[in-house]
């Protein structure tokens, strides 16, 4: 099958430019709505990386000694029980519990969120229905490189053909690829922190939150539980230490720890070494030197 050079000129670099300018078009409008993004508070930054430390403990406590580790463990597992580093201190039997509602950080996060999910899905959705109106069942592009047939529902979307080749690409599948390949493209022309390309993540992320604690879009994680439930992985986290007799495998390692043992080995008592003489030993030996003497007279 061979491809029309008109399909190149009159669909496949439209479709390609008009991704391009939609993205960095919504990175203007995305900071003008937003505005400068605001500082996190220092107790919430304070309260995600004491949850962090916990994490960190966890995976490289191997790295410090015995004492060391056991002693981070109680600090921490009593820190987190007590909720020293909650951002807002969990209420006590017969206080009210505050409305989450009434936060103004949440509030901002929330409206910051949509504002966000607004200027990704709306033009998503014009582009898309301009593909399907104007280049539906169009073939565009043949990929210079095999693929399994497990690639055909997704390059090939829009077009309904059981025999042609997975390699082809659909206009549909055409307007995905450039939807999800284009972030290094605009990470080049407007930076690393820009709003252009489609962040998964961006409805999610609050201030001061660690990345993979977040929950749903304009829901501040509850870490008083979090922590608790950090305690109980830090209890039961057993620890063995890697340089414990480092110097014994270094040497084991290049083949000096059987010379070294033999120098270390204390030397072997002397066979000739007596016990301290007793009386009737050195009666013994009087008699068996007066015995010898008047033997070396006769023979005279």
């Amino acid at each position: 099958m061979i491809l029309d050079p008109a399909i190149r000129d009159w669909v496949l670099i439209p479709i390609l430019g008009v991704m391009l300018l939609v993205g960095i078009l919504r990175h203007y409008i995305t900071n003008l709505l937003t505005g400068e993004p605001k500082k996190p508070q220092i107790k919430a930054v304070r309260e995600s990386k004491a949850l962090l430390r916990g994490f960190r403990l966890r995976g490289f406590g191997n790295h410090v000694p015995p004492h060391a580790f056991t002693g981070r463990k109680a600090y921490l597992a009593e820190a987190y029980e007590q909720g020293t580093y909650l951002k807002n201190q969990t209420p006590k039997e017969g206080d009210v519990a505050p409305n989450p509602m009434t936060d103004p950080d949440m509030m901002e996060g929330m409206m910051e969120g949509m504002k966000k999910q607004l200027t990704n899905m709306v033009p998503q959705m014009l582009i898309m229905g301009w593909i399907n109106f104007f280049f539906k069942g169009f073939v565009v592009i043949k990929l210079p490189f095999p693929l399994t047939p497990r690639f055909k529902t997704m390059l090939q979307s829009g077009v309904m053909t059981r025999d042609m080749d997975v390699t082809w690409v659909s206009s549909l599948s055409w307007y995905f690829l450039n939807l999800f390949g284009l972030g290094s493209v605009f990470a080049l022309i407007l930076g690393d922190s820009n709003a252009a390309g489609v962040d998964m993540t961006a409805m999610s992320a609050m201030p001061g939150v660690m990345p993979g604690v977040a929950g749903q879009p304009g829901q501040q994680p509850d870490f008083s539980k979090m922590f608790k439930a950090e305690k109980e992985n830090l209890l039961i986290t057993p620890h063995q230490w890697d340089l414990e007799d480092v110097e014994v495998r270094l040497l084991a390692k290049y083949g000096k720890l059987a010379a070294t043992k033999k120098q270390r080995q204390p030397a072997p008592a002397a066979a000739t070494e007596k016990k301290p003489k007793t009386i009737q030993d050195k009666i013994r030996a009087s008699q068996q030197s007066k015995a010898a003497g008047s033997s070396h007279k006769r023979r005279n």
